[in-house]
């Protein structure tokens, strides 16, 4: 049975080499390999630059990738290895897709002379929400009388078979 250090350590590798082939190709030095079972699922590089899309993360591509090859939003079970810091985006995505174990190799200090770094954004989001960066507004705005959520509910309930 191969040891877990050294498999943590290769996965980690793959992401770091990810990152450094995505510089070398004029993108951004992030990768990510998602593993489950100690496989491979998915791995992904930042195609910000490439894409123009602000989501395009390492992290992002790679949980979308492996959500695709495995058809389900639910990875559990999954780890993550990133070359650096997660985002709050890519944090919550994981969350969102159940994923609970996240190995990183570059900390948000050590991109930090490189304008590589979420820290700000990190601080800005400790704070309640009047205080942000960002204004909230609710407007609970309901055409017609319409409550979608209560249309998703019904149908989930006729969905779900009687127990």
């Amino acid at each position: 049975m191969p040891d877990a250090k050294s498999d943590a350590e290769r996965f980690m590798t793959k992401a770091i080499a990810l990152a450094r082939d995505n510089v070398l190709g004029g993108g951004r030095p992030f990768g990510a390999v998602l593993v489950m079972d100690g496989e491979i699922v998915s791995t992904g590089v930042n195609q910000v630059m490439a894409t123009k899309d602000p989501t395009a993360h390492a992290e992002l591509v790679a949980v979308r990738a492996a959500a695709m090859k495995l058809g389900r939003a639910t990875l559990a079970g999954a780890t993550v290895y990133a070359s650096g810091h997660p985002c709050p985006m890519c944090l919550a995505a994981m969350r969102l897709a159940g994923i609970t174990d996240i190995a990183y190799a570059y900390s948000n200090e050590d991109g930090a002379p490189h304008g590589l770094t979420s820290a700000a954004l990190y601080a800005d989001l400790r704070k309640p929400l009047a205080e942000q960066a960002m204004q909230f507004v609710y407007q609970p705005v309901r055409p017609d009388g319409e409550d979608i959520y209560e249309i998703w509910s019904a149908r989930q309930r006729r969905q779900t078979p009687d127990a």
